[in-house]
């Protein structure tokens, strides 16, 4: 008898909804969207309805791609309380940075009215995708190619390129993805720049490791350049997969020279400027290699080609299994120098020394000062114009570029530039407020003492 009455009472828990299941089926949701302004903004919009006042709306937001931990962003619209409620959001990119495109972004809500009825919407993911462009597709071997603008075969052609890429980085280095690579590939550099905000003018490709995806901008008389810089941003790809971690960092000089030997070495023209700069003893201390390139071009250029002989000197002279090995430690928390002298018996220092005594170079200069390390940029690696003979719309070729120690994380110079009239600071006006400061200070502690010794007197006085 007991069995039956508990099979029955089962059987009618099972039929009649909960409390907590009628609370969070009494706000209804409609019109729940997204839309996009690429590059500048994307919506989020939609529309609550209750039998309660909705007193509360929380849209949560993010993208997806590898990080130390979750990330949830939050924006709470504005909007008047009712039973019938319609809130939206925008994400400004210009004002927080910009996705690169084909990132997937997600998003969800949470609303609570008077009643305390709360509901939290079914996440959804949008595409940043550059909407302008007429995009097709070649998927196949762990690539995913996008273009516009060109025929089936100029597709093809680059599909295969980074096939055949991924394949030699996988033999010769055993850098290998568990992921498919989307590689978004704009029919010219101005299109291409105008997807992505705020990057240097020689800007030709950009990889994002933490979300696979690769831009470059290749028009069909650049293929053959476009299929280097393939090579190129794919190991950045690669190496950011292998050592990504939220412990370790790996320096700039080491990531670009080995993104440059991915591609097959330098073009005859940055061999040249590294051979100049190595006759004129103007090559740039290694350690100040660590951080972003500079945004000068011909410097920038000088930087991927320093990077990628000391890069090539290492393998050359030690073998690709240590290179892997410094790659591990890094991932694993390892300074560049205590992964050096563990690995190879030399800090960067000792590194610089051995590598040009290597190829030829003068003796460094030991500075009175040790060079700093750059911090690393939060700007994603970026492969530069190069070596483009006659390319229509395109400057002078501009040299292979990215991250150095010439600029500081926020891509502002770490060197003091000239500056037009005007705009030094007026070192007369400063004097006057810092002298201003100092009197007010003056006056308030001659203010606080005569306070003190009046009291004093009365106390005095009482007695």
């Amino acid at each position: 008898m007991r069995s039956t009455i508990k099979t029955i009472l089962a059987l009618v828990l099972l039929i009649v909804p909960s409390q907590a299941a009628i609370a969070q089926s009494a706000i209804s949701i409609s019109n729940d969207r997204a839309s996009l302004a690429f590059p500048d903004t994307i919506t989020f919009s939609a529309d609550f309805e209750s039998s309660a006042e909705i007193t509360s709306v929380t849209l949560e937001y993010g993208t997806e791609q590898q990080t130390c931990g979750t990330v949830v962003a939050k924006a709470i619209p504005r909007f008047t309380p009712a039973t019938q409620v319609s809130a939206s959001w925008t994400w400004e990119m210009r004002q927080s940075g910009s996705q690169p495109p084909g990132a997937q972004i997600w998003w969800r809500w949470r609303v609570e009215d008077s009643a305390g009825n709360q509901q939290v919407t079914q996440t959804q993911t949008v595409t940043w995708l550059d909407d302008r462009h007429d995009w097709q597709t070649f998927t196949g071997s762990g690539v995913n190619l996008h273009w516009y603008g060109s025929s089936q075969s100029f597709g093809q052609e680059l599909h295969s390129a980074a096939v055949l890429a991924m394949v030699a980085l996988a033999s010769e280095t055993g850098l290998t993805s568990d992921q498919p690579v989307d590689l978004y590939i704009y029919s010219n550099f101005d299109d291409m720049r105008d997807a992505i905000l705020y990057e240097p003018s020689w800007t030709g490709g950009m990889a994002f490791p933490e979300y696979s995806i690769v831009i470059i901008g290749i028009s069909p008389e650049n293929i053959a350049w476009g299929k280097t810089t393939e090579a190129h941003e794919l190991t950045h790809v690669l190496v950011g997969h292998l050592t990504f971690s939220c412990i370790g960092d790996v320096p700039t000089w080491l990531n670009e020279g080995l993104a440059v030997w991915g591609e097959g070495g330098l073009d005859p023209g940055s061999q040249d400027r590294l051979d100049k700069a190595i006759a004129d003893n103007t090559l740039f201390p290694l350690r100040s290699l660590s951080g972003a390139f500079s945004e000068i071009a011909d410097k920038a250029d000088l930087s991927y080609s320093q990077s990628y002989s000391v890069v090539k000197f290492l393998i050359d002279t030690y073998g690709k299994d240590k290179m892997n090995e410094l790659l591990l430690a890094l991932r694993d928390g390892e300074t560049i120098d205590n992964a050096l002298q563990t690995l190879y018996g030399f800090k960067i220092e000792g590194l610089e020394d051995a590598w040009r005594e290597g190829i030829g170079a003068q003796p460094r200069q030991a500075a009175p000062n040790p060079t700093p390390t750059a911090q690393p940029t939060p700007v994603p690696t970026i492969r530069p114009i190069s070596g483009i003979p006659g390319a229509a719309g395109i400057p002078s070729p501009t040299p292979r570029a990215t991250l150095t120690a010439e600029s500081s994380p926020g891509g502002q110079p770490s060197q003091p530039e000239a500056q037009t009239p005007g705009s030094q600071p007026n070192r007369s006006l400063t004097l006057i407020l810092i002298s201003c400061c100092c009197l007010l200070v003056l006056i308030l502690m001659a203010a606080l003492i005569f306070i003190f010794i009046r009291k004093a007197q009365k106390k005095d006085s009482q007695i």
